[in-house]
């Protein structure tokens, strides 16, 4: 029984000509070779398993060849080719750097560089994975590198350029080999194929270059395992199973349970593919991929940017005529979000399904109103489907909505001061004795029980909803308000959150406030001010109008730059001085733990 050759072995080029997919370097090679022009040192990087190292010891056996064919590629009958190819080159050095990295091997091979070929023209030094030298073993080669004897040849090969010393990298030619295509690995894949008797379907061999991420070494290796495996006969589903491989189909019925809203069976099809064991990120990774392969086949001109068979295409292009292109970049983005969380989530198998019945949601055919349509919709900002099916049972906060779901019977007013209690996230803070809120009885206990809503989102909107439907009478309207307790009332509030909020506290403080009629003006000195206080806007409000016994009362905001304000900064050290005012066991705490005070 023969002894078995790998294929990556058996069938590598020994020609520039054969050389896969690095056209452009083997043509600058030859043109080097045929012109004279051959640098002292190359550098060949690029990833793994391109041709680097093939390449340089095409150009060692060619260099030294006698006889060079007119297109400049090595006759391989020669007294050097013979060596060569016999592996008894007395002029062709193979170096590994990964276990010859010590400044005492860089010694040895500049003596071998001072003895000249006994046969040929040059010595030909082939470093592989030169970036494992050290420091050191580098710079006592920089001075051979860089003025070698005119016999000598350097070729270096490494996968990472970054890691070589920049004096190192000055001195060399620098080649990068690029990964090889799709159809470049798949046609030399067909052809080792013919050359072995073997029968493989295209799109086998296609999917095995993509699986190889454009390293031809890798596609030989698995190429070897899935001849064995199907005893010469290479089939797609063969492939598929022996690597383990999530197939285009899986992804088209996912997109077709999308188009019809079939949750139900999405949900086990998923549940299927992680059965077979598959990762969850991966079947991710996947589905993008997918809707970036339909968005691109909505297209002619595009088409060719998938790189899979014709009969594949067309029926991408099928699929896609059903997909709107918007909807296509929703579920990109959403799939690029899942992915990003994927890792910090504490139950993954959850995040995947939420992303496909959200995915569901933007085909339009979800049979979950709720489910997030947007995928540029942030958190406490409610989508307009959620706010159109909103239970529209009487609510404390939303007037408009209780009036339109009983029209027959005419609710109970609501003050804005009612309004507030029962929204907001804090009642405002007691300036003077608080009056019971006359509409809070009324209200159902379960009334405020609607679509949840962000704090945040209740406090911006508080002063919209007040303008939409103010309970104010016309008697409140034409009482008059006394003012005269308003700068005790105001000091009193600011001084609420001297505490908790000495930021708000000096804004609250400094601001001008003046009262006409029935509008409160405050006035602050720049923008920002005037935005932290238009978040409070609904509580001060409030809190006025119980303090002062006037439903009517509004609130305005308005900047003057020309305000001059001393503003105080708080230090480090009195931020300290009032946390421990609050808590004495903080002085204990940090003794304890033996902490300093920023400066």
């Amino acid at each position: 029984m023969d002894q078995f050759v790998v294929s990556a072995r058996k069938y590598r080029p020994d020609t520039f000509e054969s050389v896969v997919g690095q056209e452009a370097i083997t043509t600058t090679l030859k043109n080097a070779i045929r012109s004279g022009h051959i640098a002292q040192s190359f550098l060949f990087c690029g990833p793994r398993g391109v041709g680097k190292t093939t390449c340089a010891r095409i150009l060692a056996k060619t260099i030294n060849c006698m006889n060079p064919t007119p297109d400049m590629e090595a006759c391989g009958e020669c007294e050097s080719c013979r060596g060569f190819q016999e592996n008894a080159s007395q002029n062709i050095y193979e170096l590994d750097a990964a276990s010859n990295r010590s400044v005492e091997a860089m010694r040895s091979l500049i003596e071998q560089v001072r003895i000249p070929p006994q046969v040929g023209r040059y010595k030909v030094y082939i470093i592989d994975e030169v970036h494992m030298l050290t420091t050191e073993a580098f710079n006592a080669f920089l001075k051979t590198l860089e003025e070698p004897p005119a016999y000598a040849k350097f070729i270096l090969a490494t996968t990472e350029r970054h890691k070589i010393l920049p004096t190192i990298l000055s001195r060399c030619q620098i080649s990068d080999f690029k990964r090889i295509n799709t159809e470049d690995i798949v046609k030399h894949l067909q052809k080792i194929a013919t050359a072995e008797g073997l029968t493989a379907e295209e799109e086998a061999l296609r999917i095995i270059a993509q699986k190889a991420d454009g390293g031809l070494r890798d596609a030989l290796s698995m190429f070897d395992q899935l001849v064995s495996f199907s005893n010469g006969q290479v089939t797609y589903n063969q492939v598929i199973s022996l690597l383990n491989i999530l197939d285009y189909d899986y992804y088209f019925r996912f997109t077709d349970l999308f188009l019809k809203g079939d949750h139900t069976q999405m949900l086990l099809l998923f549940n299927q593919v992680l059965d077979q064991g598959f990762d969850a990120q991966h079947f991710v990774n996947g589905l993008n991929q997918h809707f970036r392969s339909l968005l691109l086949s909505q297209d002619a001109p595009t088409r060719p940017l998938l790189e899979m068979s014709p009969a594949l295409q067309e029926r991408y292009g099928q699929q896609s005529a059903q997909c709107p292109p918007q909807t296509l970049l929703d579920g990109m983005t959403l799939c690029t979000r899942c992915d990003l969380d994927y890792r910090a989530s504490n139950n993954k198998r959850l995040l995947v399904e939420m992303l496909l019945l959200q995915i569901c949601a933007l085909f339009g055919q979800s049979v979950f109103p709720s489910v997030v349509s947007n995928p540029t919709e942030v958190e406490g900002k409610p989508s307009k489907e959620t706010t159109a099916e909103a239970p529209s049972a009487p609510q404390p906060a939303a007037p408009q909505a209780a009036t339109s779901a009983a029209p027959q019977v005419a609710p109970p007013p609501v003050t804005p001061q009612a309004a507030v209690t029962a929204a907001a996230p804090k009642p405002a803070p007691a300036m003077a004795p608080q009056p019971a809120a006359p509409a809070a009885s009324d209200t159902p206990p379960n009334a405020v029980r609607r679509a949840p809503l962000s704090i945040k989102h209740i406090q911006k909107n508080l002063a919209s909803l007040q303008a939409a439907a103010p309970a104010v009478t016309a008697a409140d309207t034409a009482r008059p308000i006394d003012f005269s307790e308003l700068p005790a009332i105001w000091n009193a509030y600011a001084d609420s959150f001297q505490a908790k909020s000495p930021g708000k506290y000096d804004i609250l403080k400094h601001a001008q406030i003046k009262a006409e009629d029935h509008t409160v003006e405050l006035t602050v000195g720049n923008t920002v001010q005037a935005d932290m206080l238009e978040e409070d806007k609904a509580d001060i409000c409030a809190a006025l109008r119980q303090a002062l016994n006037a439903d009517a009362l509004s609130l305005n905001i308005r900047i003057d730059e020309q305000i001059k304000q001393d503003i105080k900064v708080y230090t480090a050290h009195e931020k300290y001085k009032s946390m421990l005012e609050q808590n004495a066991e903080l002085r204990n705490f940090k003794d304890a733990l033996q902490l300093d005070i920023e400066l």
